[in-house]
């Protein structure tokens, strides 16, 4: 993965000029050099060891940093012209292509091996810190750039629109729930069997190996909204059906799976069959999005018709229980 990383004066040609600058970079390069996850940075101090090292007539000992008495001598290696019409030989063109055309700024080139969006933030931390060690931000600025850092901002903002989109579907819907329902007992047992089918659609991305996204990312927003609409439409007959049946809860229950419970389920079968025809597609970002989506409205579906009854008996249960206990009180 490309690493880039500018360093920017704030005088015209101070790159050229500023040899303790010059030996920052280097002493930056070498810190990255030396990590086994990075390979041998490439900028202007590359070409300035190799115009020292001509001058020496080769000799491999002088690949090193010019000093300020190397560099009057040097002066016919070092003139960092560029255009057809200056004269600039290749080795000038090349060195050049590492600076602006201002001379006040160097650039660093750094491959790095794809250590994984874990890792990622801690090693680019590693050489931020390095950097404001070396360099004054009174006189440099350093600014890292270049795929690496592109693919983590990604990742940061999937990752965070994630959490915003999901934050904001459940507050709406607890906000609906508790406007229908006005029961806070009722808003728990509703959001339970939503969130599962969430939780296991999240653990089989990571078992399978499937990146976060901006197409698998809509997964979790897409069912959950299509999941929420089969808890509503099962507690909104089981509130009409609650009076019907002297308010037994466990009766009431019974009859909202045997009214409701089929056409949710076919209704679940039309939305299923309807995403899954996306799993055929040559594209993998929407065969990802189909067959995941698929996942979690059959998930969905089992919660919505096996656990949220199960909480409504059990929290009609804990009523009824109560109920009898304060009329044994009062006999």
């Amino acid at each position: 993965m490309p690493l880039e990383i500018l360093v920017k004066t704030n005088s015209k040609a101070g790159i050229i000029r500023d040899l303790e600058g010059l030996k920052k970079i280097d002493s930056l390069s070498q810190s990255i050099a030396n990590r086994p996850e990075m390979a041998r940075p490439l900028s202007i101090i590359e070409g300035l060891k190799f115009a020292k090292q001509a001058f020496f007539e080769g000799d491999s000992s002088n690949y090193t940093m010019p000093s300020q008495f190397d560099l009057p001598a040097m002066v016919q290696y070092l003139r960092f012209r560029s255009g057809a019409d200056s004269g600039a030989n290749s080795f000038t063109k090349l060195v050049s292509s590492f600076m602006d055309s201002a001379r006040q700024e160097a650039r660093i080139s750094i491959n790095m091996a794809d250590v994984g969006s874990n890792q990622l933030p801690l090693l680019l931390d590693t050489i931020s810190l390095r950097a404001q060690q070396l360099f004054d931000t009174s006189k440099y600025t350093v600014q890292m750039t270049g795929t690496s850092i592109t693919f983590l901002e990604g990742s940061s903002f999937i990752i965070n629109g994630l959490k915003e989109s999901i934050f904001w579907a459940f507050l709406l819907i607890a906000l609906c729930m508790l406007y229908l329902f006005k029961s806070v007992k009722i808003l728990i047992c509703s959001l339970i069997p939503n969130l599962i089918p969430l939780v296991i659609t999240a653990g089989v991305m990571g078992w399978a190996g499937v990146p976060l996204k901006p197409s698998t990312v809509l997964v979790f927003s897409v069912a959950l909204g299509i999941a929420i609409d089969i808890t509503i439409r099962f507690l909104v007959n089981y509130k009409q059906e609650l009076p019907l049946h002297g308010f037994n809860r466990r009766r009431t229950v019974i009859e909202t799976i045997h009214s409701t419970g089929i056409s949710i389920i076919y209704t679940s079968m039309v939305l299923i069959a309807g995403f899954i025809i996306f799993s055929f597609s040559g594209f993998g970002g929407t065969q990802a999005l189909g067959w995941l989506t698929s996942l979690t409205l059959i998930t969905a579906t089992g919660t919505n018709l096996v656990l949220l009854p199960a909480l409504l008996i059990s929290m009609g249960k804990s009523k009824d229980a109560k109920e009898d206990k304060s009329m044994q009180q009062n006999g």
